[in-house]
């Protein structure tokens, strides 16, 4: 599917003109794919790597183009059940237009203040990089407010959901661990190459500024996995130690119904009742208060436990 856009007052304004200067891939059919990669000749490779998320950021030079691949994080769906994905992105910056390939139909554009004050194809390829640094940051946070949450409810759980949950998201952490080093990568690579590529001195100071904000949201990941990995055998204790509590409990219940079952299948026997046929109704009474005075030690001794580990 094809989406183009122009550029307009430093804005990127959506246009139904297929010849317009931004030109948007998403998931190309087999005919865009040939028309991009025999008639703009995009290396094939360099093609599929915008479309595989497990590829890794770079920059290549090619007679006509340069063309760019970079990370960004993959928009989360309910489905993802906790787990945060990457996916790949390729610029394809010709001297009359800009070519993007990316899959799925991802907001890539919107009127996010990242995507303002574009002036030129270099401008907009160093937004699209911040913008990129912006959504790792936000999708961090969302994170951070799924572990607190998953925390208080792994308090009280016993079994393994809400910790596979956790796992899940540390697993997340590593694919953006990943993707935002490799990002940082392809920025140095562009500082590096800024005459090359024909950056202003104006972009030249905005790549600085990237690479700072890209090795901030690097450490900022780095450190909430750091501290989730070091907290999982903590994590899986709590639940481990809360089954225990619960055996405990059950031990517990099992010990006070012991004497009232003991008593009922004395009662049940043919042997106990010959023995208490000939007895008068005084001692049916006297059975039946001795019975419900078990009941009320039985549940004497139940509370008595549980005040004795009030930590449970």
């Amino acid at each position: 599917m094809l989406k183009t856009y122009d550029i307009i007052d430093g804005r990127l304004r959506p246009s139904e003109n297929d010849m317009s200067p931004i030109q948007v891939y998403i998931d190309p059919t087999e005919k865009e794919r040939y028309y991009l990669i025999h008639d703009l000749a995009i290396d094939e490779h360099t093609f599929a790597s915008a479309l595989d998320p497990d590829e890794l950021s770079r920059v290549e030079f090619e007679p006509a183009h340069l063309a760019v691949i970079y990370k960004r994080p993959k928009v989360y769906a309910p489905s993802d059940n906790f787990l945060f994905r990457v996916t790949s992105t390729g610029l394809y910056l010709f001297e009359d237009r800009v070519v993007i390939v990316l899959s799925g139909d991802a907001p890539i554009f919107d009127h996010s203040k990242d995507l303002t004050g574009i002036c030129g194809y270099h401008d907009l390829l160093l937004r699209l990089l911040q913008r990129s640094i912006g959504q790792f940051n936000g999708h961090m946070k969302a994170i951070n407010m799924i572990i607190d949450e998953l925390e208080k409810k792994l308090v009280q759980s016993m079994g393994n959901k809400h910790l596979l949950s956790l796992f899940k998201l540390e697993q997340s952490l590593v694919y953006y661990l990943s993707a935002i080093s490799s990002n940082g990568t392809l920025i140095e690579r562009l500082r590096s190459s800024a005459r090359k590529i024909g950056f202003s001195t104006a972009q030249i100071e905005h790549l600085e500024d990237l690479t700072v904000d890209n090795t901030q949201c690097y450490k900022q990941a780095e450190i909430i996995s750091s501290i989730m990995a070091g907290m999982m055998d903590a994590r899986a204790s709590v639940v481990s130690n809360n089954l225990n509590i619960l055996m405990k409990h059950l031990t517990i219940l099992s010990l006070v119904f012991l004497p009232l079952n003991l008593i009922a299948s004395m009662g049940g026997m043919s042997e106990f009742t010959l023995f208490t046929e000939k007895m008068n109704w005084h001692v049916g009474i006297s059975y039946g208060l001795f019975v419900f005075a078990m009941v009320v030690a039985g549940y004497a001794m139940y509370q008595l436990m549980m005040k004795v580990e009030p930590d449970n």
